[in-house]
């Protein structure tokens, strides 16, 4: 889970984008007007309920609908929109299935035919050429984002579609947990929980089903589970701790550890089973 993107920062380029587009309707004749309020709308709400989220990539609309607005934008007033052209290289970089790849690349061959009148046989050519060199450099680092997400997917998972690790794979998750936390400004902390060995699989399934879908459950041993979880803050993480074990069986014990706490460079998993409870879920 080596995601680059400070989500603070990107929720406010996107609020930034929506401004320029609204006030860039203001000027524009109603079906210019329209498709800009349209783009504003999926940006400004895009902001919104960005969130924890952003590390999953929920595929369909991410993948087709930039390129669609982007292309409804140029088409309708090619001239005046001329320069979101370039905005295709950044359409490139996300990482996208092959058929939205398709898509976008003749979305973008048909804005630069859009473009075409206003322009001279050179000056086409040539920003046909930059395009181009953009598009390959955008694909280059959207490939690198896809090598690097199936790095991370190769891990030791214990139940198939669902995000069970082994032990070990927490050792290696927490300093990138810690990380994140610190240059996202939230709360984690790692829930351990102890278990009948009869109880250990289904309440790991439970587990996975009750928490998001960006944080990991681990076995520990036969016994003991253990999950990452992250909050806005202690008095929230306090609040998901008492929803879980509602939701759970009565005879589970736990203690938590917040992240910032741990030192993850001489834990072991046995330290993890048998640890001293700073802090009790029950």
């Amino acid at each position: 889970m080596q995601s680059k993107y400070k989500i603070r920062l990107l929720k406010a380029n996107l609020f930034a984008a929506a401004s320029i587009l609204a006030a860039w309707s203001l000027s524009a004749t109603p079906v210019v007007a329209l498709a800009l309020w349209v783009s504003f709308g999926w940006l400004f709400i895009t902001a919104l309920l960005l969130d924890f989220s952003h590390r999953y990539s929920h595929g369909l609309p991410w993948q087709v609908v930039p390129g669609a607005l982007l292309l409804g934008l140029i088409a309708t007033d090619p001239q005046r929109h001329s320069l979101l052209v370039w905005a295709w290289a950044a359409v490139f970089m996300l990482p996208q299935a092959r058929w939205a790849f398709m898509f976008n690349t003749s979305a973008a061959v048909f804005s630069w035919v859009l473009i075409m009148p206003g322009l001279n046989i050179a000056e086409g050519v040539l920003m046909l050429t930059l395009l181009g060199i953009l598009g390959v450099l955008a694909l280059s680092r959207a490939r690198q984002l896809v090598d690097m997400n199936g790095a991370i997917r190769q891990r030791s998972r214990l139940i198939p579609g669902a995000n069970f690790w082994a032990g070990e794979q927490l050792l290696r998750d927490l300093p990138r947990e810690q990380t994140r936390a610190e240059r996202e400004v939230i709360y984690a902390e790692l829930l351990v929980l102890k278990v009948k060995r009869r109880q250990l699989w289904a309440t790991a399934k439970k587990l996975c089903s009750l928490t998001y879908s960006f944080e990991n459950t681990y076995r520990l041993n036969n016994t003991t589970l253990a999950t990452l979880m992250l909050s806005r803050s202690p008095q929230e993480a306090s609040l998901r701790r008492k929803q879980l074990h509602a939701a759970l069986t009565d005879n589970i014990a736990s203690h938590y550890l917040a992240l910032i706490d741990i030192e993850p460079t001489t834990l072991t998993l046995n330290q993890l089973c048998h640890a001293p409870v700073p802090g009790s879920a029950t």
